[in-house]
């Protein structure tokens, strides 16, 4: 436990100084079990952060000037809340910690800031949770933003936003029929159950390229919320479609799966293209891939007209932080005008190369209006030959005019945060 504490610690650091959570997790030095557990231990604690910043700020005698024994401290906090592990076993190997990072003359702090958090805990997280960032572990812009926006739902999103996220397959259904897939599954005494049209999801975690045909490509990691978008498109066999923000390839092998489609899925990242290709051989589907920016059609459009074109922009993620919690640590409410700004670039430089008649679905892993509603109404200013149209979502999913909100465990809808806007062209 103790070297994963001090790799957990580490990691929040280089998180905390902009560096990417996965990037970082991906190079740590340990040995399976504890390589486990320092990933459940890093993004445990940038999940709940701010309220264990507040704690340690309201033990501490004096702000701590070590960043390394206050992360550590942070990690050991969010053992001792949200996980089962035996307090004395977390406070010890904490301590230890502490000397192995060579702060020696600090183990006496680290134990007494610790002992101190048990004796008082039920005392402390009540008198902490006045504060909205201790509360609800998001920085302060971000719940304002969240309130005023959802002044019903707002708890709740926020809250949900903290959870651990299920895992939550899509089944190729060009290989096999989702039943026989679950059979797979419980074959193996894997529990699962289904959602949504094609979806699965686990009631356990489980190592992906372990289950049941991942190497036949009998299926792809994907949220509940993101399996919708290839059916709101409604591409039909023989149709010309555009992913236009393709990478990884969630959503083009999903509408590779649903019709026979001239299908081209562009990226303007090029290493990313090449986890579009891996997926499509891996499901045994085809697509043209294309690196350029999709912002700029001369450089890649033959001229030739779609009939759909997906256009899942680059956003804020606000959406998805239970998956990725380094995102809401990052990002900074400046963010929010430099995303809108390329996704207006995106949708104009777009919209000529739709057929008139056809559909452009715009898609967003963001809750905030600003992104999507705010994003949709002026593009209709901008352009009268666009139509929106209604979407009807599944009754079970918790959606407000194409916005879905990211729903606590247990709820039927249990999906991440996205919106969507389908747009007609006359």
């Amino acid at each position: 436990m103790e070297r994963a504490q001090r790799s957990a610690a580490k990691v929040v650091r280089r998180v905390l100084a902009g560096n990417a959570l996965a990037a970082v997790l991906a190079d740590l030095p340990l040995p399976p079990g504890e390589r486990a557990l320092a990933h459940e231990l890093s993004y445990g604690t940038l999940r709940f952060l701010g309220e264990s910043r507040a704690i340690v700020h309201a033990l501490a005698e004096r702000p701590l000037t070590d960043a390394s024994v206050e992360a550590l401290l942070w990690v050991a906090l969010y053992q001792l809340i949200h996980t089962g592990a035996p307090p004395h076993a977390v406070v010890d190997a904490a301590v230890r910690a502490t000397a192995q990072l060579k702060r020696t003359s600090a183990r006496g702090l680290t134990n007494a800031i610790l002992r101190t958090f048990l004796r008082r805990r039920d005392a402390l997280l009540g008198e902490i949770a006045t504060d909205p960032e201790a509360r609800f572990s998001y920085p302060r812009w971000w719940i304002d933003r969240v309130f005023a926006e959802y002044p019903q739902h707002a708890a709740a999103v926020l809250d949900a936003g903290n959870a651990r996220p299920m895992l939550s397959l899509r089944v190729n259904r060009r290989q096999l029929s989702r039943e026989d897939y679950l059979a797979a599954l419980h074959a193996q005494d894997i529990r699962a159950h289904a959602i949504g049209e094609a979806g699965v999801v686990l009631d356990e975690t489980a190592v992906v390229p372990a289950l049941p045909g991942y190497a036949e490509g009998w299926f792809s990691v994907q949220d509940p919320g993101a399996q919708l978008a290839a059916p709101l498109l409604g591409a039909q066999d023989g149709m010309r479609v555009l992913d236009a923000c393709a990478a990884p390839g969630g959503k083009t092998t999903h509408l590779a799966e649903l019709a026979a489609l001239d299908l081209t899925a562009l990226d303007v990242d090029a290493a990313r293209i090449e986890r579009v290709r891996d997926n499509l051989a891996r499901l045994g589907l085809d697509a043209r891939l294309v690196a350029a920016d999709a912002a700029e059609p001369g450089l890649w459009w033959d001229g030739d007209a779609f009939d759909r074109i997906l256009a899942d922009v680059p956003c804020t993620a606000s959406g998805i932080v239970r998956r990725h919690p380094d995102g809401k640590w990052q990002r900074r409410e400046t963010d929010i005008a430099g995303f809108v700004a390329q996704q207006r670039r995106l949708l104009d430089a777009l919209w000529p190369c739709l057929k008139r008649g056809g559909r452009l679905l715009y898609s967003t892993c963001s809750i905030f209006g600003a992104e999507n509603d705010d994003q949709i109404a002026a593009f209709l200013e901008r352009h009268r030959d666009a139509l929106r149209i209604r979407l009807t979502l599944p009754a079970d999913y918790a959606a407000i005019d194409g916005q879905l909100l990211p729903a606590a465990p247990g709820a039927a809808h249990n999906h991440d945060g996205f919106f969507y806007a389908l747009l007609q062209k006359s």
